[in-house]
């Protein structure tokens, strides 16, 4: 539980350093193909299917590295 934590906190930590010092990182987010993004008079609808799809394996790929036995 606690390497857990350590691990969780650390990539929190890294997220938001990166968000902070270098937001031309993250700026792919929401602007793939398959990303949908409806504006209308009113409102504004934002479905990021592609992102997280990719966001999906690279956590998949991490944890399955780290969490190995």
């Amino acid at each position: 539980m606690g390497k857990t934590l350590m691990i969780l906190g650390a990539l929190i930590l890294i997220t938001g350093i990166v968000i902070s010092y270098a937001p031309w990182l993250i700026n792919w987010f929401g602007k793939l193909p398959g990303d949908i993004h409806i504006k209308n008079e009113n409102s504004t609808v934002f479905i990021p299917i592609t992102s997280m799809i990719i966001i999906s394996l690279v956590l998949s790929i991490l944890l399955n590295l780290l969490f190995r036995k």
